[in-house]
């Protein structure tokens, strides 16, 4: 027996959902006028949730190339110009991408657009692992770096503790992107005091000493093209430099997370790219500069960072006003979490990138939906659980995890110049001063290109062929994801093609003229054959027992929907436009019809809203919704295809409503 839902009591809040609202919070409306002013970022605040990861590379990029220069630090010079000069090349070129396709995508669309799809999924697996990696990498490096000061027997909790980071940050995630960055401003905010003042605090007090200091250079540089040659020069500084090459990881990341970007976008991103360049070249080139100033040697168990500051700061250690102490602990300590806040950059657009692969069904369909937050939940659980399984892996090391880290980064830096350099080739006509253009992408094809090859080469037997393969093992998966959704699609355009019923422009409704009769409520989604096959079974099955039609629909806001107020309303007119269509298409054949639609980022907890107000206006209301079947279902079918008609049953039913499920063949 039916029952109205006025009827029902309210149910209370289950625990799990009292609990899900004290740590993820409550719901947001996609709806509400001021929701995209309320979820975006400005430039600044855009930095500090995107540049975190770039800045943070300063910590351990500078570092490694120095290292690797061993005797030969007068290359510092040659070095830091280098570095600068790199960041800004492919800053550059980045904030012409963002021009181009200000939707978002950053490489993984370039890649599709201009080069084709093939392209677009490498690029995008290896967007993909390489996020997961900044996660791990980060995180570890943040905790290796803080149990340094701990005892040795502490060291045990440094694993579960990483866990627990992750943990965190995915709740912090799940929230929502605002709230997650407006934590970490006072750390981000500190790490740019702190090394602001380290850099031209140590050019300032070593001021007197440039001179020395270029004349140990030139003298240096003298001697090493005597003994080792220009070649020898050259194969030493392109091993320092891509040895270094981690500094350039995290350019991509906003034209990757455009989407999250103030309006107008486009300009948001590009302020925000200026942001970004400029304090990273300045912090990564003034640092190997600093190095040389103050002839910083590696010191055991300690970053030449550290070594950089303890010389810095002990000008300023006074018995009662120990400043330089203080400096040292603010400092490595904003090091340390700033190091665990790249991690978020990996948060951000990981799910972002999964969604962008979902609309284009190389993942799974789920992962371009957005939550009651308006997050790419299912993105930010799968990342969290990946970067939980690397670590595992790894164990926390973070020596190995770098081995894995960066390859990935520069294969994409690599396709998004190569695509850039198509387009303007293909438009060459259309824009005469093309090659203008195209100089500033042939010169970042050559230089991330060449850091891809170096870094493979050298990184490959100490455990780069591990990023390989993880990377080659996702774009296999994607093809296997992306093959299955093609099949089903021709079977059911198969069906369309069946089911082909051209409804009048002119359509003349028919509303329902006894609202207590039998009246048949049909889940419908697009106007589609498998739609038309499912509302056209109701009256072969049960004849004329069904006086009304009513028809229900949702449109989802989900990652490509959630762009702008003008998306959402293209997505009301067109779900209302199908929904008419159904009702045309009953009342041709002598049924009274209507429809009812809504927008919301749920469709399950909107159907059920919705069915609960038809049973309202009709009480004698059965529910009808349409599953697709497969001839030999496995569980992948569960994991790609969604459950949307049985958990609608079951909500439905226990509610004391009527639902059939009716079957569609996929094939």
């Amino acid at each position: 027996m039916n029952s109205r839902s006025s009827d029902l009591p309210s149910p209370s809040p289950s625990m799990r959902e009292r609990l899900r609202t004290l740590f993820i919070g409550k719901a947001k409306d996609p709806l509400a006028p001021d929701v995209f002013h309320n979820v975006s970022l400005v430039a600044f605040m855009a930095w500090i949730g995107l540049g975190a990861d770039g800045l943070s590379s300063s910590a351990y990029g500078p570092d490694e190339a120095f290292r690797s220069l061993g005797e030969h630090t007068y290359l510092a010079v040659f070095l830091a110009g280098a570095t600068g000069l790199t960041v800004f090349i492919i800053s550059y070129a980045y904030s012409r991408i963002i021009e181009h396709f200000p939707a978002g995508g950053g490489g993984y669309v370039v890649a599709t657009k201009l080069l084709g799809a093939e392209f677009g999924v490498v690029s995008g697996s290896a967007l993909l692992v390489d996020y997961v990696l900044t996660i791990s990498v980060s995180i570890a490096a943040a905790a290796d770096a803080s149990f340094s000061l701990l005892p040795p027997a502490w060291h045990a909790w440094k694993v579960p503790l990483e866990f627990a980071v992750i943990g965190l940050f995915m709740v912090m995630n799940l929230r929502g992107v605002k709230e997650s960055v407006t934590v970490m401003m006072p750390v981000f905010l500190l790490f740019i005091l702190t090394h602001a003042v380290l850099i031209l605090g140590t050019i300032a007090l070593r001021g007197g000493e440039i001179a020395e200091v270029a004349h140990e250079v030139h003298k240096g540089f003298q001697s090493g093209l005597a003994t080792l040659g220009w070649g020898g020069l050259a194969a030493l500084f392109l091993h320092a430099y891509t040895r270094g090459a981690g500094t350039f990881t995290g350019i991509e990341a906003v034209s990757n997370g455009l989407q999250i970007m103030r309006e107008p976008r486009v300009e948001t991103a590009r302020r925000t790219m200026v942001y970004m360049s400029v304090s990273l070249a300045v912090t990564a080139a003034g640092i190997l500069l600093c190095y040389l100033l103050v002839h910083a040697m590696p010191v055991e168990g300690k970053t030449l960072n550290a070594v950089l500051v303890e010389r810095f700061a002990g000008n300023f250690n006074w018995p009662r006003l120990p400043l330089g102490r203080w400096f040292i602990v603010a400092t490595l300590g904003s090091e340390t979490a700033i190091l665990a806040i790249a991690a978020q950059t990996g948060f951000i657009d990981g799910p972002r990138v999964m969604a962008n692969m979902a609309t284009d069904s190389w993942l799974p369909h789920r992962f371009s939906h957005l939550s009651d937050r308006l997050t790419n939940q299912n993105g930010v659980l799968l990342i969290s659980g990946a970067a939980t399984l690397t670590l595992l892996y790894t164990m926390g090391e973070t020596s190995t995890l770098v081995l894995m880290y960066s390859i990935n980064v520069f294969l994409t830096f690599s396709l998004s110049e190569l695509g850039m350099m198509r387009y303007w080739l293909d438009n060459r006509v259309r824009y005469p001063d093309w090659w203008r253009h195209i100089i500033i992408y042939i010169i970042g094809f050559v230089l991330c290109f060449s850091i891809l090859v170096v870094s493979i080469i050298e990184k490959f037997r100490e455990g780069g062929w591990v990023t390989l393969v993880l990377t080659a093992a996702v774009v296999g998966l994607c093809l296997s994801i992306r093959h299955h959704y093609r099949r089903t699609e021709e079977g059911l355009r198969r069906l369309d093609d069946m089911m082909d019923s051209p409804v009048p422009d002119d359509p003349v409704p028919m509303p329902p003229r006894d609202t207590d009769a039998p009246t048949a409520a049909c889940f419908v989604s697009d106007f589609n054959g498998a739609g038309i096959q499912s509302v056209l079974a109701v009256p072969l099955l049960f004849g004329t027992h069904f006086e009304n039609f009513v028809f229900v629909g949702v449109g989802v806001i989900d990652s490509s929907r959630f762009k702008g107020r003008e998306e959402i309303e293209n997505l009301r007119r067109h779900t209302e436009e199908s929904l008419g269509k159904y009702v045309t298409l009953v009342n041709r054949r002598g049924y009274c019809a209507e429809y009812r639609f809504a927008l919301g980022t749920d469709p399950i907890d909107e159907l059920e809203r919705l069915a609960h107000e038809v049973t309202n206006r009709f009480p004698r209301a059965v529910f009808f919704a349409a599953k697709r079947i497969f001839p030999n279902e496995r569980f992948w079918h569960k994991v790609l295809h969604n459950q949307a008609a049985f958990s609608l049953e079951r909500r439905l039913q226990f509610s004391g409503l009527q639902m059939v499920v009716l079957s569609v063949r996929a094939t």
